[in-house]
C-alpha cells in the first residue's frame, strides 16, 4: 500500500493518483479498520482518539475519580503507522465555547488530554469541528497548545462548504446565497475567525466538508486561497450510475477538481450505500476524478514546483544574469514570436513594398542578451525582404557578449555589429530606424525600462520607433494567507527594519491565492518619450470594490504592452498571451491584512519615486476606518538600483 500525503508540512506529493481517506465514526478495532482500508485501495484512516461514547468527568459526577485507561493502548499499532496511516479526531461531544462553566471546563480538559495523548502517538494530524462561528475559547485552547506542544502536529479544521442560515446560530455577521439562491452563513467567517485568533498558524489547515446545496463560485474560489488540506465526502451526495456505481453530480465535481489544484486530499465518511460494489468503489471514482482533471496548460507546466515561491525581482541593470536564466526565458515558445512579428509590422510600415529593393535600415538592439531579439528583428527583415544595413547588439553583460561575438563569427555575419557597453553610456555612429528591448519586468518598468530607454532614445531617428512602444502596469488585491505567511517568514537582513520584508515587491507564482476585484491601470509608460518635462515619478490612486468578505493581504501586479500598433505582450489574467512564461506577477504585501466585508471599498495608493541612483515603490491601503503606514518611504527597505 501507499503510504498516505501527511508530511510534516502536509503538503501532499506530486501524485499520479489522488490520495483518499476512510473514515470511521466508531473504530471497535483499529488494526481491522486500518486493515480493511487498506484493501479498498485507502491511503489512510480518520479515527476517534478516544471512544466516542467516553465523555469524562474532570469537574464532578459520578465517573470523576474512575480509574480506567483513556484508550486502547497505544501498541495497538506499529509506531510507523500512527505516524503515517492515522489522522486523529477528536470527541463529538466536546463544547469548548459552551455558556456553562462546568461544560465548558470540562471540555476544555478533555481536549487537552486528546490532543497529548495525539501527539503521544505520533499523528500527522488531527481533526476538529467547527459547528459554528462560536469558536473563540476553541481558538484559544488551540493557540495554547501549539505554543506549549513540543510535537509538530498538524490540526485540520473542518468546516461545511454551506450551512443554512436557520440552523446556525447568527453569532457573526455574513449571510450569503447559494447557487439555487436559498441563504446560508458564510461559513468562511467561522474559519476566518477561528485561525486569525490563532495568528494564522502555518499548522492549521482546513478540511473543507462538500455539503449537498454549494455556495455561488465567488465564495468557492475564495476558499481556495485557504490552505485547504482535505475534502470530506460524504456517501449520501453520491448518486448512482447505470452500472451501479456511486457518482457525484456535475457542480460536486466541478468542486472537487478545484481542490486537487491544491493538492488536497479526499476523505471518504458514511455508511457504503454501494455495499454490492463496495466501498472501495468510492475510492476508485475519487481516482478518477483525479485522473481526468485537465491537463496543465504551457504556463502551469513551466511553473510547476514554483508555486507561491517568493522571489526577489531581477535587477539586470545592476546584476549580470547568468547563463542558466537566460536559457530559461529564451524557451519561452510566444515572446519571441511576437517580437518578431513587431519588427516584422514596423518594417511592414516604415518601407513600402516598392522601395524594399531600394532603401535599407539601421536596427538596435539594446541588452541583447544571447541574442533571441537578433534573431527575431534578423528573421523579421528576411521574411518581409527588407535589407538590414547595420543592426547593432548592444549589452553590458561581458559575459552575454562572449556569446554574441560567437553567434556573430557562426551565424550572424558582418551586419551585426557587437557592442560591449551599457546602452546609456554608448555613443552611437549612426542613429536608428527601430530600437528594441526587453527590459520589462513583472510590473512592467520594475527593471527600469523607462529610464534605459529615456537614455537610448537619442539613438533614434527623429521619426524612429521604439519596440516596444508603450506599457503598462496593473493592480489588484488578493487575498493569500499562505503569500502573507510566508512573507511574515521571511528572514530580515541586518540593517533593515523588522517590516522590512512586508516593504518589498516579490515576483511569484500565484497558486493558493483569489483575486478579489479585477486589476486595474497604474503607471502607462510611451517610447521615444518626446515630452523631456515628464519624468518617470508616477503616483496613482485605485479604488477596488470586494464582493464578498475577505481578507486582503497584498496587491497582484502585472502588466500589458503594445510592442508595436495591436502586436502585444500581457500577463494581465484576463488577457494574457496564450502560452507566455516568462513573467510571473508580482506581489506587493501588506504588513497588517485588512478584512474586508461584502461590497466594500479599498483604496491603493502607490507612489513610483525617482532619484539619480535609485528607483522604489512605495505604498498603502485604505479602507473604511483602516489606514495603513506608507510602506517603503523613501525606499528604506527596497530600491532598484540605477
Amino acid at each position: 500500500m501507499e503510504s498516505p500525503h501527511l508530511e510534516e508540512d502536509n503538503m501532499p506529493r506530486v501524485s499520479s493518483r489522488a490520495s483518499c481517506g476512510r473514515d470511521f465514526h466508531c473504530c471497535p478495532d483499529i488494526s481491522l479498520a486500518l486493515e480493511t482500508a487498506c484493501r479498498a485501495g485507502f491511503d489512510f484512516v480518520c479515527l476517534p482518539l478516544i471512544n466516542p461514547r467516553f465523555k469524562r468527568e474532570f469537574i464532578n459526577g459520578p465517573a470523576k475519580d474512575r480509574k480506567c485507561a483513556l484508550t486502547r493502548s497505544d501498541m495497538c499499532l506499529p509506531s510507523q503507522d500512527w505516524n503515517s496511516l492515522v489522522v486523529g479526531k477528536t470527541s463529538p461531544w466536546l463544547q469548548l465555547d459552551s455558556k456553562h462553566y462546568h461544560t465548558r471546563k470540562n471540555s476544555e480538559l478533555a481536549l487537552k488530554e486528546e490532543l497529548t495523548w495525539s501527539a503521544h502517538l505520533g499523528l500527522p494530524a488531527v481533526l476538529l469541528p467547527l459547528n459554528n462561528g462560536n469558536c473563540t475559547n476553541l481558538a484559544q485552547c488551540i493557540s495554547e497548545h501549539i505554543t506549549s506542544s513540543y510535537y509538530q502536529q498538524q490540526y485540520w479544521i473542518q468546516v461545511p462548504l454551506i450551512s443554512a442560515a436557520d440552523m446556525c446560530e447568527p453569532v457573526i455577521e455574513g449571510v450569503d446565497t447559494d447557487m439555487n439562491g436559498e441563504t446560508f452563513e458564510d461559513t468562511w467567517s467561522w474559519w476566518n475567525l477561528f485561525r486569525s485568533l490563532c495568528d494564522s498558524n502555518k499548522r492549521l489547515g482546513v478540511a473543507i466538508e462538500l455539503t449537498a446545496d454549494l455556495p455561488s463560485n465567488d465564495v468557492i474560489e475564495r476558499w481556495l486561497s485557504e490552505p485547504i488540506k482535505a475534502i470530506i465526502v460524504s456517501t449520501s451526495l453520491f448518486l448512482t450510475n447505470k452500472k451501479g456505481y456511486p457518482v457525484l453530480a456535475k457542480a460536486h465535481q466541478n468542486v472537487i477538481k478545484k481542490m486537487f489544484k491544491l493538492a488536497a486530499q479526499v476523505i471518504i465518511t458514511g455508511q457504503d450505500r454501494h455495499p454490492e460494489k463496495t466501498i472501495r468503489s468510492y475510492q476508485q471514482y475519487i481516482d478518477h476524478l483525479w485522473q481526468t482533471q485537465d491537463p496543465l496548460d504551457t504556463v502551469s507546466q513551466f511553473a510547476k514546483g514554483y508555486e507561491d515561491f517568493l522571489q526577489s525581482p531581477l535587477q539586470p541593470l545592476m546584476d549580470n544574469l547568468e547563463s542558466q536564466t537566460y536559457e530559461v526565458f529564451e524557451k519561452d515558445p510566444i515572446k519571441y514570436s511576437q517580437y518578431q512579428l513587431a519588427v516584422y509590422e514596423a518594417l511592414r510600415e516604415r518601407i513600402p513594398l516598392e522601395d524594399r529593393d531600394k532603401k535599407d535600415v539601421v536596427i538596435m538592439v539594446v541588452g541583447a542578451g544571447r541574442g533571441p531579439l537578433v534573431r527575431a528583428a534578423l528573421a523579421a527583415a528576411q521574411e518581409i525582404g527588407v535589407t538590414i544595413r547595420r543592426l547593432y547588439a548592444v549589452e553590458k553583460n561581458p559575459n552575454a557578449v562572449i556569446t554574441l561575438e560567437n553567434i556573430k563569427d557562426e551565424e550572424w555575419g558582418s551586419n551585426v555589429e557587437v557592442i560591449s557597453c551599457d546602452m546609456r553610456d554608448w555613443e552611437a555612429p549612426e542613429k536608428a530606424d527601430i530600437l528594441v528591448s526587453e527590459l520589462l519586468g513583472s510590473f512592467g518598468d520594475n527593471e527600469l525600462s523607462p529610464e534605459c530607454l529615456d537614455g537610448a532614445q537619442r539613438y533614434l531617428k527623429d521619426d524612429g520607433i521604439s519596440i516596444p512602444e508603450k506599457y503598462t502596469s496593473f493592480l489588484a488585491p488578493v487575498m493569500s494567507p499562505k503569500l502573507h505567511n510566508e512573507v511574515r517568514a521571511s528572514k530580515i537582513e541586518r540593517g533593515k527594519a523588522p517590516e522590512a520584508p512586508f516593504e518589498m515587491p516579490y515576483v511569484v507564482r500565484f497558486h493558493n491565492c483569489a483575486t478579489l476585484a479585477k486589476p486595474q491601470p497604474v503607471f502607462t509608460f510611451i517610447h521615444p518619450n518626446r515630452d523631456p518635462v515628464i519624468d518617470n515619478c508616477r503616483f496613482k490612486s485605485l479604488e477596488f470594490t470586494v464582493p464578498y468578505d475577505s481578507i486582503v493581504h497584498g496587491f497582484g501586479g502585472y502588466f500589458e504592452t503594445n510592442l508595436y500598433k495591436q502586436v502585444t505582450l500581457s500577463i494581465v489574467p484576463e488577457t494574457h498571451s496564450p502560452g507566455m512564461f516568462s513573467w510571473f506577477p508580482i506581489f506587493f504585501p501588506i504588513r497588517d491584512p485588512i478584512m474586508m466585508k461584502k461590497n466594500t471599498t479599498v483604496t491603493v495608493d502607490i507612489w513610483r519615486r525617482c532619484t539619480t541612483k535609485n528607483v522604489w515603490y512605495e505604498w498603502a491601503f485604505r479602507c473604511g476606518g483602516q489606514i495603513s503606514p506608507i510602506h517603503n518611504p523613501k525606499g528604506r527597505s527596497y530600491t532598484i538600483g540605477l
